[in-house]
């Protein structure tokens, strides 16, 4: 069999499986645990001082930090900029209500890690307003700094999943259509003409960017858009599309997508310069994408991650990415936002990057 005396393929067959479980599982066992970064608002007075300072204690012994403000404007605020992860608002009525009520306020940016948060405070905020309210636990609002005009849950999920898919197969299309340019002469009889390497890399990336952007449209209409079609005959009325709404415009979705689409081009052309078929190709992604997915705050709060694996978000395009849709879907960001502006100068950096290095190892001869 071919694949036998392919050493490359071997390798990868089965070194990737073992690295990347074994990157998992170290996400997993060596994982800094969760700890709670929270504000307590005391609006009730003098009686919520008493569930105020108990909460403190049991956030504090779970190894959390709390600090007490007087003022909801502060605290989301506080909360907006990152300065604590969640605050817990006791309201003036709070400890005279007969069905008593608080807010827990996150920013609204990361699901995963709201939830995890609102896990964490959910034994603290029993044991704490037992002080007052006995047995009863209070019922307890979750609010967010950045919402979105809807309560659908996909909502909030649709940065990661658009980002991680339109990398993955505009990366899959790249490697694999220019392997085959390189595998039919196509690329040999370019390089033999005065044209340069980032002559040939730049011709092929407007080629494979123009296809991608026209994927990166379809990706982006199939999950804004939702066309109901009513019941025809003996066929049942359904709908054609996701329909998640935005809190931003889609002109931004569509220039963060198309730019991390660009990169996976130019990745997808540095990856497949290494190749030598297209099985090769497609396994090379689980050490290009697993990574990405793991290390990019789409399955793990990158705060949660190891701390030796944090310094290797930063070169993740996936993360940049996942968090500019984030700021255009959930907070309606725009270029006045300098988080998006700054996401979006990091992606274009990454393409450029991959695209020169891809330049740069182009081979002339044949495989």
């Amino acid at each position: 069999m071919e694949i036998v005396r392919d050493r490359a393929s071997l390798a990868l067959l089965f070194v990737a499986p073992l690295v990347m479980s074994g990157l998992l599982t170290f996400i997993i066992r060596e994982g800094e645990a969760p700890t709670l970064d929270a504000i307590v608002v005391n609006e009730a007075g003098l009686p919520g001082e008493v569930v105020a300072a108990q909460l403190g204690k049991n956030i504090e012994a779970g190894g959390g930090s709390v600090t007490m403000l007087e003022d909801e404007s502060a605290a989301r605020e506080a909360v907006r900029d990152g300065q604590a992860r969640v605050a817990v608002i006791l309201p003036e009525d709070f400890t005279s209500s007969q069905a008593r009520e608080l807010t827990l306020l996150t920013n609204g940016l990361d699901p995963i890690a709201d939830g995890t948060q609102l896990m964490l405070l959910q034994r603290s905020i029993t044991d704490a307003a037992a002080v007052i309210t006995g047995s009863a636990a209070p019922e307890v609002t979750h609010v967010t700094v950045y919402g979105v005009p809807s309560t659908d849950p996909m909502a909030r999920f649709a940065p990661a999943i658009v980002g991680f898919f339109a990398y993955f197969f505009v990366y899959l299309l790249t490697g694999v259509s220019f392997l085959r340019e390189r595998l039919g002469g196509t690329l040999e009889r370019l390089m033999a003409t005065p044209v340069t390497r980032g002559e040939i890399v730049v011709g092929y990336s407007l080629g494979f960017g123009l296809l991608a952007m026209f994927q990166m449209a379809v990706l982006l209409a199939w999950v804004l858009v939702s066309v109901n079609i009513p019941d025809i005959g003996p066929l049942p009325a359904f709908s054609f599309g996701l329909g998640v709404q935005s809190s931003g415009s889609a002109v931004y979705l569509f220039l963060v997508v198309v730019l991390l689409a660009i990169g996976a081009v130019s990745l997808g052309i540095l990856v497949s310069v290494f190749a030598r078929t297209e099985f090769q190709v497609i396994q090379s992604i689980p050490l290009v994408m697993v990574p990405q997915f793991l290390l990019s705050g789409i399955l793990f709060p990158a705060s949660d991650l190891p701390e030796i694996l944090k310094p290797l978000v930063a070169i993740m395009p996936l993360h940049y990415a996942v968090d500019g849709l984030r700021w255009v879907f959930v907070a309606g960001a725009d270029l006045s936002s300098t988080a998006l502006i700054a996401d979006l100068l990091v992606l274009t950096g990454f393409a450029a990057f991959f695209g020169v290095i891809a330049a740069l190892t182009i081979r002339r001869e044949t495989v």
